[in-house]
């Protein structure tokens, strides 16, 4: 087996030749530009996260300002990226750092662990990256070549095998050019240690892989078990006015989709005129209901019903806090998740 120093010498020499460079991340690096990135690109495909992140820090271009930000200008900045939950945590912690810390990024793991939606591995790359201190990472890309350079068998968000990866992830991590070392590592995932049709010949660990030598690169890492996800149905209520104008409805800041603005829900087509009724005060002048689709989250589908209800009002005045009028063309100036941007997008092209 490779000792620690081999591992990482082979791995940042194949970085030199090989590494990506210029990510617009990896340009005027600072721990604010890391932590951004490194947040995005949680179970988020590079090319899908560049023009985010570029957008992003136009709009706020460091934690001051991001601290001093509406929610709802971070929400409509991360529409469509999904798992909002992070633009919620960046937030949240922004304020923490700018009140607490003076905008600073502490320079340990288990402080900076500590704030929202910031883990383990995520605080080492900003350590690593930022500040140059050794620190130890272990995100997917990862876990997936240790796992198959020492054929670590098991799933690698259980416990034990988790435990193992960690282990080895610290004893491979090298004291010198440590920022280099952890973008090396979680590019050669990325890039050549892929999850199907991994490039091996172009591996700089095949020599000493254990999976490649015994033919077994398919096995690791394991596998999760599957479930059959359960499926849910609601209806998506799209209250529509005289202008043109959609009734949104923001969500509580806790459960699915917290803080976005939603087409409000009905749970039968029955009362999807009398909740028109309620919330804008009007019947519908004619209902029409679309055809169903779905949409897919990790852990359950649900099925879309998209009921559209016309009013006779040109009012945009609402009565309750969480309720908006809003015309398609600018769905980009709030937060709403992916099913209420699609039909948005739907009405505006009607």
């Amino acid at each position: 087996m490779a000792s620690t120093f081999q591992f990482s010498k082979a791995v940042l020499a194949w970085f030199n030749k090989s590494g990506r460079k210029h990510l617009p991340w990896q340009q005027d690096i600072t721990a604010y530009r890391v932590w951004l990135s490194e947040i995005m690109l949680q179970q988020t495909q590079v090319n899908t996260v560049i023009p985010y992140f570029e957008k992003f820090v136009a709009k706020f271009p460091d934690i001051h300002a991001l601290a001093a930000a509406k929610q709802d200008d971070v929400l409509a900045l991360w529409t469509g990226l999904g798992y909002y939950s992070r633009a919620r945590n960046l937030h949240r912690t922004a304020q923490i750092l700018n009140n607490d810390y003076h905008g600073i990024f502490p320079d340990d793991v288990e402080t900076l662990s500590s704030l929202p939606g910031i883990g383990r591995s995520t605080a080492a790359a900003i350590i690593s990256i930022a500040y140059q201190k050794r620190a130890a990472i272990l995100d997917g890309n990862v876990k997936r070549v240790l796992a198959r350079f020492h054929a670590i068998d098991g799933w690698p968000s259980e416990t034990a095998v988790a435990k193992k990866l960690w282990q080895h992830a610290e004893e491979h991590t090298p004291k010198n050019r440590c920022g280099d070392y952890t973008q090396a590592m979680m590019d050669l995932g990325a890039t050549v240690c892929t999850r199907t049709k991994p490039r091996c010949a172009h591996c700089p660990l095949q020599k000493q892989c254990i999976a490649y030598k015994e033919d077994a690169v398919a096995l690791y890492p394991g596998k999760k078990i599957k479930k059959t996800l359960p499926i849910k149905s609601v209806n998506m209520l799209m209250i529509r006015n005289k202008k043109g104008e959609v009734l949104l409805q923001q969500r509580a800041p806790t459960g699915l989709w917290g803080w976005l603005w939603c087409l409000p829900e009905s749970a039968s087509l029955k009362n999807a005129e009398s909740m028109c009724q309620t919330l804008c005060g009007q019947e519908p002048s004619t209902t029409k209901i679309w055809s169903s689709w779905r949409h897919s989250f990790s852990h359950f589908h649900l099925d879309i019903t998209p009921i559209l209800l016309n009013v006779n009002t040109k009012s945009s005045s609402v009565t309750e806090e969480n309720l908006r009028w809003l015309h398609p063309s600018q769905v980009e100036t709030l937060g709403v998740p992916a099913p209420t941007a699609r039909l948005l997008a739907q009405l505006a092209a009607c």
